[in-house]
């Protein structure tokens, strides 16, 4: 296996150039430009139509980088930093909790602190309190940014420079987890005249959601068990809290 290398992951069809390699996974780009994350499972490629196993040339195998649970390039040892003047808010303590599995790293490392809204009804005047100015940005994470819904006319109404409102298409953060990783095809159907939450339960039998919502933590790995919508909206309030000032 080296860099630049097509092969075909057989389960999943996706055919993509190697980028990289470590911790039992392979890294590939497809045309698009998009990266894909696939286990280094015996015979699970396809080279030129023919079955194939990856392996990791020995001289690499020391050598090639350590990456975050967002992709990421690692940088073993390296102190958390101080934090920063901007933040990052999301909605709830889940929201938090799953931010912090998949880029706690990063953050850490660029000195980004998460807070908790606790909602978002209240927006505007949690931002005035704040007082975001150059040198101290607020991104905001919020859930169910589609058109029409209550938060989308939220985040409209939200005009600060320093400010970068972005969100995902689902209810509940719950549902931005891939439904595979605990066996489903997807996410049952909930009514809306009840909490996401309590239907997903009880559609799916469960007595104790704080327990189902740990073990659901507990099979996110990287990025790649979470919906695109979501990676792509934490990451670009990532790089709009860090980048540089106006």
């Amino acid at each position: 296996m080296a860099p630049g290398l097509v092969v075909e992951h057989r389960a999943s069809g996706v055919v993509g150039a190697v980028v990289s390699w470590g911790k039992g996974q392979v890294l590939l780009r497809d045309r698009r430009g998009a990266q894909h994350r696939f286990p280094l499972e015996e015979g699970g490629y396809l080279i030129d139509g023919r079955i194939a196993t990856l392996v990791v040339p020995p001289s690499t195998r020391d050598r090639t980088p350590k990456r975050t649970a967002s992709g990421s390039i690692a940088v073993p040892g390296a102190p958390a930093k101080v934090a920063r003047g901007s933040r990052l808010w999301v909605e709830g303590r889940h929201d938090a909790e799953l931010v912090e599995k998949v880029w706690g790293d990063d953050l850490r490392h660029e000195g980004v602190v998460v807070e908790l809204l606790d909602g978002i009804d209240h927006l505007s005047q949690r931002i005035e309190t704040f007082g975001p100015e150059p040198g101290r940005r607020l991104g905001v994470l919020v859930d169910h940014l589609v058109t029409g819904s209550k938060e989308a006319r939220i985040a409209a109404s939200i005009r600060h420079p320093e400010v970068c409102v972005r969100g995902h298409r689902f209810v509940d953060v719950w549902a931005a987890i891939k439904p595979g990783l605990v066996g489903l095809p997807s996410w049952p159907e909930v009514g809306r005249d009840r909490p996401w939450k309590d239907g997903i339960c009880a559609a799916l039998g469960v007595s104790d959601p704080p327990q189902f919502w740990k073990q659901l933590l507990g099979k996110v790995r990287t990025y790649a068990d979470l919906d695109p919508t979501l990676v792509g909206a934490v990451e670009e309030l990532i790089d709009f809290v860090t980048g540089p000032e106006h």
